[in-house]
């Protein structure tokens, strides 16, 4: 196996990543709007009160948080992991 064929991405190799999301060119105010977008573009986020993965221990209590352009900030919390997700999916649109 090739170092090339190692480090490449699956798929066509004219279909742009999905990591990286796309600018508009013609925007002055473009690198201002990538600096304030979330980390993978993911607006809110759910982790586990006792830290760990987010799919062990289904019973427990979770953190919310939500992207406020700068940081991600506690929003509350929910019993279990399938109330959780539900917030998560609920969410406002980016930008919103």
């Amino acid at each position: 196996m090739s170092d090339r064929d190692r480090h490449s991405r699956p798929g066509p190799p004219d279909q742009p990543s999905r990591a990286v999301p796309r600018i508009d060119p013609d925007d002055p105010l473009a690198s201002y709007h990538r600096r304030r977008r979330a980390p993978m573009d993911v607006y809110r986020r759910h982790q586990p009160v006792g830290g760990g993965a987010t799919h062990v221990r289904p019973e427990e209590p979770r953190v919310l948080e939500s992207w406020d352009g700068f940081a991600y900030v506690p929003e509350g919390t929910a019993p279990n992991l399938a109330a959780a997700q539900a917030w998560v999916a609920s969410g406002p649109a980016p930008g919103a």
